[in-house]
């Protein structure tokens, strides 16, 4: 039986074995140790609950696995939670960097998917001990911001799985960059492959997720202690799983999970076109999709930068003014409007 007192929580000393589970209150998620795909390692995760196949959301120790089933997940009195193996020894445990003193303190498990460490009667965001929403792995789920607490340093972003067996951080994450105006940057280690746009207002610009407005709705959050994206569902039967794949494929595969039909549909998969390539085109020119392929194009007034490559579809070196500006001739120079175009890149 579990030794706990309640479904969704753990109090001090109480535990949960592998094999046991924490259940959120509406039933939306579980928390428990699994074995992804083909391994044989045991990991704490997050999942939905009767949903099929197995779709995990978070995992505690991605680094860490266990060999063995005798996991246990404990609360102790400091409000940390740790991972035991079967000897007894720590293999994970929660960063608690909250400056407030832990009374009474209880983790629960959140129908946002959210596991929070909180003092017993203290139900404020604000004060909570420990959230796993602040340490995101390759899901982004309603409620959880990605981007930066300015105060403390904290920084929230997704990283891939290795592969489908292996739960560690792969190759790939996506990031706020705050450098210039604030704007998402995907990685392949260090190296910029993909760049999500600024924020007009109401989306991020060019960033490949359209999201319909009565599904899910984003926020951007830009002020002197916190620069944030967040989204959120209006409707409660209504989740939006956005995933970073282990391959790299894209950025932002787009699942919807309804608890009516309890099934998953893809509203969007992350594969995008080579035009989201960072900077594939160079300076000055702009990057068209036609058909299956990629084409660079000078903007008005510029030509390549080396002529022999005007024929080339990737102008990696840019384009150059055609002829010098006279900004005193009003005939020849002015602005020109171009429309559906992601904004430059604002770093």
């Amino acid at each position: 039986l579990r030794n706990s007192t309640s479904l969704d929580s753990l109090a001090v000393s109480q535990s949960i074995h592998d094999g046991e589970t924490l259940v959120s209150e509406e039933g939306t998620f579980e928390v428990g140790f699994f074995s992804p795909g083909a391994s044989t390692g045991r990991y704490l995760g997050i999942w939905y609950r009767n949903l099929s196949p197995l779709t995990v959301v978070w995992v505690a120790n991605r680094e860490n696995a266990l060999q063995n089933k005798s996991g246990v997940l404990k609360l102790d009195e400091k409000g940390v939670l740790v991972i035991l193996n079967g000897t007894n020894n720590t293999i994970w445990w929660s960063n608690n960097t909250s400056s407030k003193a832990a009374k009474n303190p209880i983790a629960q498990i959140l129908d946002s998917g959210n596991i929070v460490v909180r003092n017993e009667r203290d139900i404020n965001e604000d004060n909570f001990l420990w959230q796993s929403f602040d340490y995101p792995c390759d899901t982004f789920l309603p409620g959880m911001k990605l981007g930066w607490n300015l105060v403390t340093g904290l920084e929230r972003f997704l990283s891939s799985w290795k592969n489908e067996d292996d739960p560690a951080k792969g190759e790939y994450s996506m990031k706020l960059d705050l450098r210039g105006y604030p704007q998402f940057f995907g990685y392949k280690g260090d190296v910029i492959t993909f760049r999500g746009g600024s924020w007009n207002g109401q989306a991020l610009v060019g960033y490949p997720i359209r999201p319909p407005t009565q599904q899910y709705v984003y926020d951007f959050v830009f002020n002197e202690k916190e620069v944030y994206v967040e989204y959120k569902t209006p409707d409660r039967s209504i989740f939006i799983i956005i995933t970073l794949t282990p391959s790299g494929s894209g950025f932002g595969n787009v699942l919807l999970w309804t608890k009516q039909t309890r099934n998953i549909e893809v509203l969007r998969l992350g594969e995008s076109d080579q035009c989201e390539n960072y900077a594939i085109c160079g300076a000055n020119s702009i990057c068209n999709m036609d058909g299956n392929s990629q084409t660079c194009d000078c903007i008005k007034g510029y030509v390549p930068k080396f002529p022999e490559q005007r024929n080339v579809s990737y102008l990696h070196n840019g384009c150059v003014p055609r002829n010098k500006f006279d900004c005193k001739s009003s005939n020849t120079n002015g602005f020109l409007r171009y429309t559906d175009l992601k904004l430059p890149d604002t770093s």
